[in-house]
């Protein structure tokens, strides 16, 4: 049964979110039509250039991405609109859609009722709700992508599976894991041999590129809570563990170098564990990623009963 969009996302719990939105029919958003000879690829970079876009207008923040074949995975972090005043918000929303006339008339000074100040208010309080919602967020890059995508394929429908999947990341553990998993598509799909041929994803562009558009690292309340290099590192030896897995017929030969123990320990996780977590991880039917204690606690604020979600070990 389909679950409402506000029991599976709850910004006062967590603001990480893992996102995952597929085509339907034999659509392809990249790649080869292998019956037709038609390549896809150049749609890529028509996602990448509105994911850009949109987050630039949104209050909401990209954390990783990969874009695949079928379907992409994005890591968005949802920020606060509550510092905005009504001018930011109406400014920031006519960059991606019209405006009533009432408030393009607020925005020239030519409001002159109270009647009408209350109406632009409730606009304003709508606009200032959907810049940090998760929906209106992924509606406008989905909208944007399916109307180009049917035009060239001369065709009309759906492009997209109606809903995209949602798992909220209860914690930094979490979101470190989820991160690495869509970050490492290609090569778990043994499309890219490492980072570096790893391509559309935030891990090259984070490599490839000092200034980027992507939430950044560090230690400040906007930034993710780990450092880019530590994140590289681990990333890059969890993807050679991989590789090595599926040449092996041994899965224990895959390992954690000591010179990513610094982004390892900075949550008590194991090297083992990090690998099982990672190899189980599934973006899929599974609501949210925490510890069995944190995915009580998120059916609880999301008024439900239980919650179908990746569980992970308590940190040492």
């Amino acid at each position: 049964m389909t679950i409402a969009r506000n029991q599976q996302i709850c910004v006062e719990e967590t603001p990480y979110y893992h996102v995952v939105s597929r085509c339907v029919r034999r659509a392809f958003l990249c790649g080869k039509d292998k019956k037709s000879g038609k390549c896809f690829e150049h749609r890529r970079q028509w996602l990448i250039d509105r994911i850009k876009q949109v987050t630039s207008v949104f209050a909401i923040d990209v954390c990783s991405y990969a874009i695949m074949s079928n379907h992409f995975h994005i890591v968005l972090k949802v920020n606060s609109t509550k510092e905005w005043n009504a001018t930011q918000v109406l400014m920031t929303w006519c960059s991606l859609y019209s405006l009533p006339v009432l408030c393009d008339r607020y925005l020239k000074g030519e409001i002159e009722t109270e009647v009408e100040l209350s109406r632009v208010k409730e606009y304003v309080a709508e606009y200032r709700t959907r810049l940090m919602s998760v929906s209106w967020y992924m509606k406008s890059i989905n909208e944007y992508v399916a109307r180009m995508a049917n035009e060239e394929d001369k065709c009309t429908g759906h492009f997209w599976e109606s809903r995209f999947k949602s798992q909220a990341l209860l914690d930094e553990r979490a979101l470190l894991t989820c991160m690495a998993y869509v970050d490492l598509n290609p090569i778990r799909a043994a499309i890219a041999k490492d980072l570096k041929s790893s391509d559309f994803t935030s891990i090259k562009e984070r490599i490839e590129s000092k200034s980027t558009w992507l939430s950044g690292f560090g230690k400040d309340d906007r930034n993710l809570p780990f450092y880019l290099s530590s994140y590289i590192d681990l990333v890059d030896e969890t993807g050679r563990c991989l590789r090595d897995d599926t040449q092996s017929a041994d899965p224990k030969r895959g390992f954690i170098s000591g010179k990513t123990a610094k982004a390892i320990d900075q949550f008590g996780i194991d090297p083992d564990s990090w690998l099982d977590e990672l190899k189980g991880f599934k973006s899929i039917g599974f609501s949210a990623v925490g510890t069995a204690e944190q995915l009580k606690e998120f059916s609880a604020k999301t008024k439900r009963k239980w919650t179908l979600g990746i569980k992970l070990k308590p940190a040492l």
